[in-house]
């Protein structure tokens, strides 16, 4: 089997390293990867969001699996894409955009979370347009204050903070300034919980289902 995986950070390295290990493995193509993919893979030069490079590749380098490894091409559809193409005949790793959503959107994430009993920390979500409610809010929750940009925000979008005018501070540059661009239009304010962050990952076909190992940040 040909494989390609999207990405060029240590997470797509990482994959990239252990995929090429498989026995069922003919080719690796990883785009557009980095210096170190090159040595036991191909680096493709083009963006992980150019859909159109993405089916070109899998055509002519007869992909018969993608891996996607960054949230935004995942975010934005990419799995539909290639799923829903009659010509291509290729199989995915990464969610399709309406299941993205719980990774795109903490306000959507938290309400679903809501919605079927899932136990989480106790929040509100704000709107440009709600910044004295929001506000408000946060003089009745106690420190530190948790403030999350709903939207994607290349792993800087969440702000802890011990201090209450800091967090009116930090609030302002997000919902008013601009602080974390669109991620921040709207903002996700939560009771902060102490403790040990754990991520169980799993693999699953909507039926079927395959735990991979925990890990821990």
């Amino acid at each position: 089997m040909n494989v390609l995986i999207l990405g060029s950070g240590g997470r797509e390295h990482a994959l990239a390293w252990k995929v090429s290990q498989s026995k069922l493995l003919n080719n690796l193509f990883v785009a557009p990867g980095n210096p170190g993919t090159a040595a036991f893979a191909t680096n493709l030069d083009f963006s992980v969001m150019d859909v159109a490079a993405v089916k070109n590749a899998i055509l002519e380098h007869q992909i018969g699996l993608l891996v996607v490894g960054p949230d935004e091409p995942i975010v934005h559809g990419v799995a539909d894409y290639i799923l829903e193409d009659p010509a291509l005949d290729c199989r995915v790793i990464g969610p399709k955009k309406i299941a993205a959503q719980l990774e795109g959107s903490k306000d959507y994430a938290k309400k679903f979370m809501a919605r079927h009993g899932i136990p989480t920390a106790a929040y509100r979500s704000f709107n440009q347009h709600q910044l004295q409610e929001a506000s408000t809010y946060l003089d009745s929750i106690n420190a530190p204050y948790g403030l999350k940009a709903d939207c994607l925000a290349a792993g800087k979008g969440v702000l802890i903070l011990e201090s209450l005018d800091e967090a009116k501070k930090e609030l302002k540059a997000m919902l008013t300034e601009g602080k974390f661009g669109g991620a921040g239009n709207t903002v996700v304010i939560e009771e902060f919980m102490d403790g040990i962050e754990l991520s169980c990952f799993v693999l699953t076909d909507g039926k079927n289902y395959v735990n991979l190992p925990h890990a821990k940040d």
